[in-house]
């Protein structure tokens, strides 16, 4: 279930009185901001719509008559949607704020990856480290894709149906896809390290 800093569900702005609290601002979820449901994979047309519609009712130009402190909160609103659509309009930057909106994903955590996937990134780096020539590192690369391959399969499968699910299945299915963000993220320094090793050859 998203996470509502607000009672009831997402409030209608009119009902708020004339000078809007900062923090309503910048607590408001991005998908009740836009009115729709919590998903990984949104309607990209339907996030257009809602991003256009809220800046041409949030410009600044609009409300250039009115006290400092409406064009302040104007302004806020306006910031604030365009941090939505550029959020939730991307994949991965989607994905990660999604997990944490529910504490899933922090700055400087260290999860427990699974064993059998670190043994399998710390083959390929020690791989890696003895490379000599581009042929052992194209082979290298063609796993790391491939490992990356099945990754997004997993995912794609996880986050199809995420919508369908009650409370009890979501919480279970987002630490599924908290483990693969974790392991794309440890993948990804692999990429990398393939990145510097390819300028050698």
């Amino acid at each position: 279930m998203v996470k509502s800093d607000f009672p009831g569900g997402v409030p209608d702005l009119s009902d708020f009185p004339t000078t809007f609290p900062t923090f309503a601002f910048t607590m408001m979820n991005y998908f009740e901001f836009y009115d729709i449901p919590e998903s990984f994979n949104p309607s990209q047309a339907l996030l257009k719509k809602k991003f256009y519609a809220l800046s041409k009712e949030y410009h600044p130009d609009f409300y250039a008559n009115e006290p400092d402190e409406r064009q302040q909160e104007i302004l806020e609103l306006s910031t604030l949607n365009n941090k939505a659509y550029h959020t939730l309009s991307d994949p991965a930057k989607r994905l990660e704020y999604i997990l944490r909106s529910h504490d899933l994903v922090a700055d400087g955590a260290k999860p427990q990856l699974p064993a059998g996937f670190l043994m399998e990134m710390m083959d390929l780096n020690e791989r890696l480290m003895e490379v000599e020539n581009a042929e052992q590192l194209a082979d290298i690369t063609a796993e790391a894709l491939a490992v990356e391959n099945d990754m997004q399969k997993e995912l794609d499968s996880l986050t199809a149906d995420y919508e369908t699910l009650n409370d009890t299945a979501r919480e279970d299915r987002l630490n599924k896809i908290a483990d693969i963000y974790y392991r794309q993220k440890y993948l990804l320094r692999i990429k990398e390290s393939l990145d510097t090793f390819a300028t050698r050859f």
